[in-house]
């Protein structure tokens, strides 16, 4: 069963230099578990990666496609 999307405010997106991007829920999938980050890449490079799997895991729970 999947839940309505529920659209975040363009604007205030727009104020935090946030662009939309829509996703096939499979390529979310993929990006949500797979970290490509070498063993010394800086914490930086980690957390980045941390934050785009989080967000792509996010996106599929919040549609529903993903407990």
């Amino acid at each position: 069963m999947t839940r309505p999307v529920v659209p975040t405010d363009p604007r205030e997106e727009a104020g935090r230099g946030r662009v939309a991007l829509w996703l096939d829920p499979e390529d979310l999938r993929w990006l949500a578990e797979h970290c490509r980050c070498p063993e010394d890449a800086p914490q930086e490079e980690r957390d980045r990666c941390l934050r785009l799997r989080f967000r792509a895991r996010a996106a599929l729970h919040k549609s529903g496609l993903i407990d």
